[in-house]
């Protein structure tokens, strides 16, 4: 759905009906503590609570992560959705009449609505028609299939809502649109029927098909998994992505096994949608099933939030097919395994079964004993890599040795670096315990090397601490220490780019936090930066401060109290997340800070005066640049300009230095103040 601009008023109402205890409370633990209320974080790892909710403010903040902000920011963030679908979820939940800010706007946004609520009804209805089929004499061929070739009971049939779409070209067709009248679009846009390739005419997408709806995690109808009962490819037919359904956002069976997975703290992912059902069937809930497409980072987020171990294990076929959709399936998930930040898992089942296979022949618990010793990821792939080489030739020790620092090169959690080049050194070593250390020290090496190239492609990228360090000992090795010279001396004394940029950003954050948390000196702060002739050097606070000035041009009297402002800011950005992504840590205190507050009027001139240091120290090395390049003998007067306007550009930024500083005589004079 497109993203209007909500009015105000439904904005407001939302937030007022959706308390912040009540919706965080509904996916993670809290305590009362002071009149605040504490748990542990949904949005990074950590055993000491640092997650706090106010339900004074309506808002939380994570001083570990940094994560904050009211009830629908919450929303946005642990379900990944748009500001405009938690609007409306929470507007539909609490009956709230939504409005958008345009009226040209309103008709358009309430179509889409309109368009999102059919296609819910449609898929619904359809749902019902394909249950209903598949008891009828036409369905008896896909619920004997059910009964007797999967051993599917009728209890599980309704759990997952089986069904059976008829053998007939417009069945559905006829059905929807000339039985039930929806629009023929609309049944398109529901992805259940496709145009003819000439004429107006249209024919049923699933035919002679059993039917497997697949759900959001609310329930919902969003699409449909087709099997043929028939040797007609393919031989599993999807929805098509629509309005409602993304499969590489959707993991079949989450709303059935989200309960579990939390209860037994690790999600099982198979292949197929009848290893899922079998393995629900047999007591064993905390399954999904993908799509056929590789994890997502949207999938894998969804999955984490309901296990504090981030333990997950993919359990696709042992066969040679099994393992390249395991390779194909790993998706997004590698960066977190190889950051340590998920556990995960691989089982292939002996003999290269199913799931759905195995359970028919072993027992459930036989299973768990499976899952139970289903190897790490990164152990699974070593294994698979050394399995059919024979480490006593040169050539295929060469490549297995090749292949692993491929891997290790991949791992930057230091713990799981450390464990696994002794691992690969003891099997490299092929039991000679006196070889381990020295073929663990070269695969170090060999990751060393590796490291160095990829650093030297792409900066940004973070080694392990175990590769920094060699990266440190070698400094004509490490491409940041001598790539940048700068000329220096005691009469020119200059700010290296990094200490700049750092000066320049705490500076302008804590004028920003001043604003916002300090009504009493927000005429202060304006009256300095418009007397300097200031601006924001950084996009992100520039925009802050633009929608700051927007916020109080649109309601004057309204934002006298620090929260109202905050409030009426985070409500005017949450449309456009990735502003907030840089800006949400102003919207909070901790203890430093507040500290930083209690003399707002000194902080006030230390920032000012910070960044006019930093924009002189600028002005005073382009002027000493031009004044150098000035021939002396031609244009002395103009040199000796120049000479003038660097010494006093010098004098300047001694006294800005001055001004930066806190006295003890300024502690005397401005008293503590109170937030």
């Amino acid at each position: 759905m497109n993203n209007f601009r909500f009015h105000q008023d439904t904005i407001a109402e939302v937030k007022q009906r959706a308390d912040i205890y009540d919706v965080v409370s509904e996916h993670i633990v809290l305590k009362k503590r002071g009149k605040d209320y504490v748990g542990l974080c949904p949005f990074h790892e950590e055993k000491t609570p640092s997650f706090t909710v106010s339900t004074t403010k309506q808002m939380y903040y994570c001083f570990g992560c940094g994560a904050g902000g009211n009830s629908l920011k919450f929303l946005m963030e642990i379900g990944k959705s748009s500001f405009s679908d938690v609007v409306l979820d929470l507007a539909r939940r609490y009956q709230i009449q939504v409005k958008t800010e345009s009226p040209e706007n309103r008709q358009e946004f309430q179509r889409q609505i309109s368009l999102r609520e059919k296609l819910y009804e449609i898929l619904a209805i359809a749902n019902n028609f394909y249950q209903y089929a598949l008891k009828q004499p036409q369905g008896k061929v896909a619920l004997e299939y059910l009964k007797n070739s999967r051993q599917i009971s009728e209890e599980t049939i309704q759990k997952f809502q089986l069904g059976y779409a008829p053998n007939g070209w417009e069945t559905i067709y006829g059905y929807l649109v000339e039985q039930k009248g929806f629009p023929v679009e609309l049944v398109e846009k529901a992805g259940l029927i496709l145009p003819r390739k000439s004429g107006n005419s249209y024919y049923d997408r699933f035919r002679d098909r059993l039917i497997i709806p697949i759900n959001d995690v609310q329930g919902r109808v969003i699409g449909f998994g087709g099997r043929t009962l028939t040797d007609e490819q393919p031989k599993y037919l999807n929805s098509p992505e629509t309005e409602l359904f993304d499969k590489g956002k959707t993991l079949f069976a989450l709303d059935k096994a989200k309960t579990a997975i939390a209860k037994q703290d690790k999600v099982v992912i198979v292949e197929g949608y009848f290893d899922a059902i079998a393995l629900h069937a047999s007591s064993i809930n905390n399954v999904v099933a993908s799509l056929g497409t590789a994890l997502s980072s949207i999938q894998i987020k969804q999955l984490l939030r309901y296990t504090e171990s981030k333990q997950i294990i993919l359990n696709f076929d042992a066969d040679r097919a099994g393992i390249q959709a395991t390779d194909r399936a790993i998706g997004e998930i590698e960066k977190f395994a190889y950051s340590g930040d998920v556990q995960l898992r691989v089982l292939n089942i002996p003999d290269g079964k199913d799931a759905d296979e195995y359970l028919r022949v072993y027992s459930a618990e036989k299973y768990q004993e499976l899952l139970i010793n289903s190897p790490l990821w990164i152990d699974w792939q070593i294994q698979n890599m050394v399995k059919s080489k024979n480490l006593s030739l040169a050539d295929e020790y060469a490549q297995v040795n090749q292949e692993i620092v491929k891997i290790l090169t991949k791992i930057t959690n230091d713990s799981q670096l450390t464990y696994y080049l002794q691992y690969c050194a003891e099997i490299l070593s092929k039991g000679d315990a006196r070889r381990v250390s020295l073929i663990s020290e070269n695969l170090l090496t060999q990751v060393f090397i590796n490291w160095r190239k990829l650093l030297s492609e792409d900066e940004s990228l973070s080694p392990p601490l175990l590769v920094a360090k060699q990266l440190k000992s070698h400094p004509r090795n490490n491409i940041n220490l001598t790539r940048a010279k700068e000329k220096k001396s005691n009469s020119q004394p200059v700010l290296s780019a990094p200490v700049e940029k750092s000066l320049l950003a705490e500076a302008e954050s804590l004028l920003l936090r001043i604003y916002l948390h300090c009504p009493n000196y927000r005429q202060d702060v304006k009256d300095a930066m418009e007397a300097r002739d200031l601006q924001f050097s950084f996009s992100h606070n520039r925009f802050l401060w633009q929608q700051i000035i927007a916020v109080e041009n649109i309601s004057e009297n309204e934002t006298n109290d620090s929260d109202n402002l905050i409030s009426k800011l985070q409500d005017s950005c949450w449309e456009i997340p990735d502003k907030l992504v840089n800006l949400e840590h102003l919207f909070h205190l901790d203890e430093k800070t507040k500290k930083n507050l209690l003399r707002a009027p000194l902080e006030i001139r230390s920032t000012i005066a910070t960044i006019e240091l930093i924009m002189s120290i600028k002005r005073r090395s382009a002027i000493l640049n031009m004044w150098q390049k000035i021939d002396l003998s031609v244009e002395s007067e103009l040199a000796k300009k120049y000479q003038e306007k660097f010494y006093s550009e010098s004098e300047w930024i001694q006294e800005l230095e001055r001004l930066r500083l806190t006295t003890i005589q300024d502690l005397i004079e401005v008293p503590l103040g109170e937030l």
